[in-house]
């Protein structure tokens, strides 16, 4: 094992502090449960709640990974955004499928939300951009409001003792089940 590796194995994982979780206590709606973990880790003071890793792969089927700022949630898809030309939007104009990361560690919760992705439409994706001194440096139509259409959203509670909780809902036509 080399200098690298017995150094990272030595450093302390899973050290924040996860809130009371009541199991019995879950919305039937995965956005529900995921606006009540997103304020509180807000309201933890955790800084930057919006911060996602968003995963996709390129026409080859490699992955890359970035993170970004999440712009909206709704019953339409988890929005984000960006220029058209990036790798990010030749990757989903290619294969239009990704995964989004929230990792909150102080709160010990992680989100994951996997699925298709679509692009909003032009006059909403220029209303993403208005005002916004990044549009000025942007050809007209470059930029674009994309939303991923969750297919599985799982929710990952950490636990000192390693008894960690997973609540994972699965989409079933415009229905939701879920498994804890």
């Amino acid at each position: 094992m080399n200098e690298l590796t017995r150094w990272l194995r030595d450093q302390p994982s899973l050290i924040g502090t996860p809130p009371p979780l009541d199991l019995s206590d879950l919305p039937a709606d995965p956005h529900d449960l995921f606006d009540r973990w997103i304020r509180a880790a807000a309201d933890a003071g955790i800084p930057e709640v919006r911060a996602a890793t968003l995963a996709t792969a390129d026409a080859a089927g490699r992955p890359d990974a970035r993170t970004l700022i999440l712009k909206g949630v709704s019953a339409d898809g988890w929005e984000f955004a960006g220029p058209r030309s990036s790798a990010k939007g030749r990757q989903l104009a290619d294969n239009p499928a990704a995964a989004l990361n929230f990792w909150w560690q102080p709160v010990m919760r992680a989100v994951r939300v996997r699925g298709t992705v679509h692009e909003a439409a032009p006059a909403e994706s220029a209303a993403d951009i208005a005002g916004s001194p990044a549009g000025a440096l942007l050809e007209p139509g470059e930029w674009a409001l994309w939303r991923l259409v969750p297919e599985r959203i799982e929710f990952w509670q950490g636990s000192p003792d390693r008894r960690h909780a997973r609540i994972v809902f699965t989409r079933d036509g415009d229905d939701w089940t879920r498994e804890v």
